[in-house]
């Protein structure tokens, strides 16, 4: 897969040491045996890849689209694409294999929606499940099928091979994936805060303003602010706020991206406007930001 200019390499899971295993497929389909989690920077990344962690031993904690999590093993944990990662922690004794698979080879496999839609839309509220270990052993097998296959270069149907087993994978996996639901024991205001978060993250990067948000659920602001904080314990201008300020650490520490362009596509009318405003939540300029440790 060509990389985009603007992309850089936001996990470093790589290091020298020779118990890591890699298997490529034209950089757009990746397994890693024994990854060297431990050195993730611990500050936001925007993933440009859909990535699969099979937890063997250990814990990872950190956050996900501002999300709190603690994943510890035997689980999968899956982040999609575009999603932003930051891991704050991994247990002295984490072990695990990893999955990384691109947005294009996954665009270019999945030709069932019905199967995938539903999954996606589950991870991104719940992304990881516990496994007992006759789901682990499962997950094993089926991960040293994979690398047994991506091995075989003389294959000359590898990249359909690779596919079907994927789309196997989804299958087998997904339903996993989907919580028992039960909409009625939830109140009214519950419900507010779960519409009022989904419309933040459809149109953050465009409205930042309450009065928006709040025209879209039949509310006044005061109102509206007043619910969304007794329910999550912040306002709904925080939370817009929240996740303006979580793309842009992202962006500037993940991507190569100018601040002009970092600022076009989180919509300021101005990279002054911009730097302004991240200064004021941030307490370093995006320059600034960008450069710190």
């Amino acid at each position: 897969m060509e990389k985009s200019r603007h992309s850089a390499n936001p996990l470093n899971w790589l290091t020298e040491d020779n118990s890591t295993i890699t298997d490529n497929f034209e950089d757009k389909f990746t397994l890693i045996e024994n990854p060297a989690y431990w050195s993730v920077v611990n500050h936001p990344v925007k993933l440009d890849a859909v990535v699969s962690i099979i937890c063997i031993k250990g814990q990872i904690n950190g956050t996900l689209n501002l999300k709190k999590f603690t994943a510890k093993a035997p689980c999968l944990f899956i982040v999609l694409a575009n999603q932003i990662l930051q891991c704050d922690y991994f247990s002295d004794d984490f072990a695990g294999l990893s999955i990384r698979m691109s947005k294009s080879f996954l665009e270019d496999s999945f030709v069932d929606i019905q199967v995938t839609m539903p999954l996606f839309l589950s991870v991104m509220d719940n992304p990881w499940i516990k496994l007992n270990q006759e789901e682990l052993k499962s997950m094993l097998e089926y991960f040293f099928l994979l690398q047994r296959t991506i091995r075989r270069k003389e294959n000359p149907n590898l990249r359909e091979t690779l596919k079907h087993l994927i789309l196997a994978f989804f299958y087998d996996t997904g339903y996993r994936f989907h919580p028992d639901r039960d909409d009625t024991q939830k109140s009214k205001k519950d419900i507010l805060v779960e519409r009022f978060l989904s419309i933040v993250k459809e149109n953050y990067r465009k409205e930042r303003m309450i009065e928006f948000y709040s025209e879209k659920l039949f509310l006044t602001p005061k109102h509206l602010s007043r619910v969304i904080r007794e329910r999550s314990g912040k306002s709904s201008g925080e939370w817009i706020e929240d996740h303006v300020m979580l793309e842009a650490r992202a962006l500037l520490k993940s991507t190569d991206k100018t601040i002009q362009q970092i600022s076009d596509e989180l919509n300021f009318r101005s990279q002054s406007f911009f730097g302004k405003y991240f200064k004021k939540r941030a307490g370093l300029s995006p320059k600034e930001y960008r450069k710190s440790s």
